[in-house]
């Protein structure tokens, strides 16, 4: 596993901000908006896809998508999508998309051009994508067994995380729904939501994110979704034991 990005919806260095962080240059404090690419068995699984997917995928040297996983439907997680226009073309068919009905619908108004009648002026003209429903049970992606983890993102909205084996990826979360809490036993890895320190309506603070993190007690803990507030170096300094910020490029084996 890779993480792409670990970076808020506005990134880090945050334009117009003069901060130590964001004009600091300490290469972990780059931070690009959040997404994961797991090398599983039968192909390359992408999780979201953030305005920097083709930047990302470039500087990991990921040659190829074979399917897409959503977490939600937010524009930093979702708006790099017509970056998915070359894969068709290396797959011989259309991209799957994985996600819940709600992120279907913003994709196909967020990009109505890909779904228009009309043929395409062009092969590569539009987006490709073949739509997979997620339910609420672990399902089979490209050799590996994925776990949807139901999660809330502020008082209006649900969101996915997801367990692949012994490793959970839990970002844009500020609330563990109670059933939830038995899906994220016995992790070797977690990685989870820390925006900054003070509180936020929708998204868990650094101290909240280290009680969940002990309350789940992980071998290791990795905060994603990190605002220009978090310094990289400062923040490792005061986290507990097995607890750190992830950068983008972070490499993770799955387990």
């Amino acid at each position: 596993m890779v993480i792409l990005g670990t970076g808020t919806s506005v990134g880090v260095p945050a334009i117009g901000c003069a901060c130590d962080v964001c004009r600091g240059g300490h290469l972990r404090n780059q931070r690009t908006r959040c997404a994961i690419a797991l090398g599983l068995p039968d192909g390359n699984l992408l999780v979201d896809s953030p305005p920097d997917l083709r930047t990302q995928l470039l500087r990991e040297e990921i040659g190829v998508i074979h399917a897409v996983l959503y977490t939600h439907e937010h524009a930093d997680h979702l708006f790099g999508l017509d970056d998915l226009r070359l894969f068709p073309f290396y797959l011989g068919h259309p991209v799957p998309i994985y996600c819940e009905d709600r992120v279907q619908q913003r994709i196909r108004k967020s990009f109505d051009y890909a779904f228009k009648d009309e043929l395409p002026t062009h092969a590569g003209a539009v987006p490709q994508l073949a739509f997979q429903p997620i339910e609420n049970e672990p399902f089979s992606l490209l050799g590996q067994r994925v776990e949807p983890i139901r999660l809330r993102h502020g008082p209006r909205m649900d969101v996915l995380g997801f367990r692949f084996g012994r490793i959970a990826y839990c970002t844009d979360t500020n609330e563990i729904p109670e059933s939830s809490w038995r899906q994220l036993e016995d992790l070797d890895v977690l990685i989870l939501d820390a925006l900054r320190m003070r509180p936020h309506p929708t998204h868990f603070s650094l101290d909240e994110a280290v009680e969940v993190a002990r309350r789940v007690n992980a071998k290791q803990t990795y905060f994603t979704h990190v605002s220009h507030e978090l310094d990289y170096e400062s923040t490792n300094q005061q986290l507990p034991p097995r607890m750190e910020l992830a950068y983008d490029g972070m490499r993770i084996p799955l387990s």
